[in-house]
């Protein structure tokens, strides 16, 4: 069996279904399941609809509506027949989301965050299920919470392998066209719960693992795997042969390549992982395996904005020993920050960090009870993978260097 993923950019509109069906078409779809994530940006439309509700109910109803509107052009450019069966079923989900709002009684926003903003792939896969079918592409939808079982722990859930590996194995027929939902599970209560970031790729390595995939592709609106992101870097590379290791390490170090909780289950079962442009779906694209040499061997460059670099030094000029780190990392956990890069000497520390949570005042506070502290705001963090001194000169070309570190297979330099 092969398994697809299909993100959110595929499907933004009724031509990117209709790709999707020239995809399958192209390079065939029997015995094969299909993963979709909401269509275009609705995510992000569902999330308004969740703030609203716990800060703006007057407008609820019209952000409601708003997603609604999106997916009704939809309908009407993909469907000739307004009363085909497909309207009757997305406007029932979407009565399910405004039932959900009028009976829920649970202040907690993880909850609530969970129940709604998985309508987006409810809603999508259910369109282009009907759309397939319609077409001669016969297919099974199938609801991914009824297979991929979880903890409580909302909009980051832990799979429940056993229980996931059972339902998947008992009740997927892996000799038909099936289509279903990225990113969802469901606890033991059957109350909908998320897998977090990248998650619908996850899903994908998680149907993969329990079905013995022979392979699960991602299709993206780039050629595949490239060695920058060509929004930030020219002359951008594809690289056609990665190993998991590798795309490991470039997703640990910020590359949006693949996240490695989507490469664990595959790498556990040797099943190869291709990224391919769902614009040109006879192309190669990129094969992540087990053991490839990266192909072409190139430097590999990684862009993060946005970060925080904090300089610590003792007040009384001792050194920085382990009784400070662990006090200094303890407070890095406790206000919830990412880091992404450290650095260390005698009498300093330097440690360059992700303020997703808003905490950073309170955290500079506390710091300062007990150390000299320095911070620069918006900050960005550079990282070339196998470097070349050219790579390192031209990056470094015209930019205000705060910090740079030297590994043999790593650099990373701090800029203003």
């Amino acid at each position: 069996m092969q398994i697809f993923k299909f993100g959110g950019a595929s499907v933004k509109d009724a031509q990117g279904v209709k790709n999707l069906a020239r995809v399958l078409t192209t390079v065939g779809h029997s015995n094969t399941l299909i993963i979709v994530s909401a269509m275009g940006k609705t995510t992000n439309a569902m999330e308004t609809v969740i703030s609203n509700y716990f800060d703006a109910k007057h407008q609820l109803q019209s952000s409601i509506q708003d997603v609604k509107k999106f997916h009704n052009n939809i309908l009407l450019d993909l469907f000739d027949n307004e009363k085909h069966a497909v309207y009757e079923k997305v406007d029932a989900l979407f009565q399910e989301v405004v039932q959900f709002f009028d009976h829920n009684k649970s202040p907690n926003y993880n909850f609530v965050y969970d129940q709604v903003i998985g309508f987006g792939e409810l809603i999508s896969t259910t369109i282009i299920s009907h759309y397939l079918n319609d077409i001669g592409l016969t297919n099974t939808w199938l609801d991914v919470r009824n297979f991929i079982k979880t903890d409580n722990y909302y909009r980051n859930a832990t799979v429940d392998w056993n229980d996931t590996q059972d339902l998947i194995s008992n009740r997927v027929d892996s000799s038909k066209l099936n289509i279903t939902q990225g990113f969802l599970g469901s606890d033991v209560h059957n109350f909908t719960t998320t897998l977090g970031r990248e998650g619908s790729d996850y899903t994908a390595a998680i149907f993969a693992f329990c079905l013995n995939a022979k392979s699960v592709t991602i299709w993206k609106d780039v050629p595949g795997v490239l060695n920058a992101d060509p929004r930030y870097f020219e002359n951008a590379v594809l690289l056609d042969r990665i190993s998991y290791t590798e795309a490991i390490e470039l997703s640990y170090y910020g590359a949006t390549v693949i996240h490695p909780k989507t490469l664990q289950p595959l790498q556990r079962k040797e099943i190869p992982l291709y990224v391919k442009s769902f614009l040109n779906p006879e192309n190669d694209g990129t094969i992540v395996g087990k053991e490839f040499k990266l192909t072409p061997k190139v430097p590999c460059y990684i862009l993060k904005q946005n970060q925080v670099l904090i300089s610590l030094s003792s007040l009384d000029f001792s050194y920085i020993v382990e009784d400070n780190l662990r006090h200094i990392f303890g407070l890095l956990h406790d206000y919830k920050m990412k880091v992404s890069m450290i650095q260390n000497s005698a009498i300093s520390f330097s440690v360059c960090i992700e303020n997703n949570y808003g905490t950073l005042e309170r955290l500079l506070l506390h710091l300062k009870a007990k150390y000299k502290v320095a911070s620069h705001k918006g900050v960005k963090l550079y990282t070339i993978r196998h470097y070349t001194e050219a790579s390192i000169q031209e990056l470094e070309a015209g930019k205000n260097l705060l910090l740079k570190q030297i590994t043999p297979d790593i650099v990373q330099i701090i800029t203003h």
